[in-house]
C-alpha cells in the first residue's frame, strides 16, 4: 500500500487529502461549463459535487490495483483549494498509473498545474516505484496537451473519434512517461 506522508509542499502548493469543508471551492470550478468541457461529466451541481467530493476525500491512498489518489491542490499562501489532482494506479504487474487533474479557472495561466503534476509523476515514480505513466485529455484540450509536453511527457497516441461524449465524438490524446525518463 502506497500512503504518501500529508501534506506535501511544493514551492508554491500543498497537496494534501479532500475534507469535506473543500465542499465550496470544489463546487466553485466543477459546477463551471468550461471545466465541463472536457471531462466525462456535465457542469455539475451542488449535490452532484458533494458526492463526488465524498468519493474524493476517500481516495487517500493507492492499496491495489485500480485505486485513486485524489488530492487537493492548495496555495500555499492564500490556503484555497485551486484545484485537484490525481493518480490512478492502473496495473500492479506492469507498474503503469495515470495522472489527471482539474484546476479552477481563476488560477490557470500561471503554472500551478503544472507543479502539481510534476509532484504527481513523483510520487508514482518514486513513491510508487511506477514504470509507467500516463496522461490522457482531449484533443481538443490544448492547454492540457500543453502541460503534459511541458512536464516531459511524449504523445504516443491520437485515437481519432474513440469516445462519444456529450452525443459529439471526440479524440483524445495519450501521453506518456517512463521512470527512465524521470528527473
Amino acid at each position: 500500500m502506497f500512503r504518501p506522508s500529508h501534506p506535501i509542499h511544493t514551492r508554491r502548493l500543498t497537496l494534501r487529502p479532500f475534507t469535506m469543508g473543500d465542499l465550496d471551492p470544489v463546487w466553485e470550478y466543477q459546477r463551471l461549463p468550461e471545466v465541463a468541457e472536457h471531462m466525462l461529466w456535465e457542469p455539475r451541481d451542488l449535490v452532484q459535487v458533494k458526492m463526488a467530493l465524498e468519493r474524493m476525500v476517500r481516495e487517500d491512498r493507492l492499496a491495489r490495483e485500480g485505486d485513486c489518489l485524489s488530492l487537493a491542490v492548495v496555495g500555499r499562501e492564500s490556503g484555497v483549494v485551486v484545484g485537484q489532482v490525481e493518480l490512478v494506479w492502473l496495473s500492479e504487474r506492469h507498474r503503469q498509473g495515470e495522472v489527471g487533474y482539474v484546476l479552477n479557472p481563476r488560477y490557470q495561466g500561471a503554472g500551478l498545474a503544472t507543479e502539481a503534476v510534476i509532484e504527481v509523476l513523483r510520487l508514482g515514480f518514486e513513491g510508487l516505484r511506477l514504470h509507467r505513466i500516463i496522461g490522457r485529455c482531449s484533443a481538443a484540450n490544448t492547454a492540457s496537451a500543453a502541460l503534459l509536453e511541458r512536464v516531459g511527457m511524449r504523445r504516443e497516441a491520437h485515437f481519432r473519434q474513440n469516445a462519444l461524449l456529450k452525443n459529439a465524438w471526440r479524440d483524445e490524446y495519450v501521453y506518456a512517461m517512463l521512470r527512465a525518463d524521470w528527473g
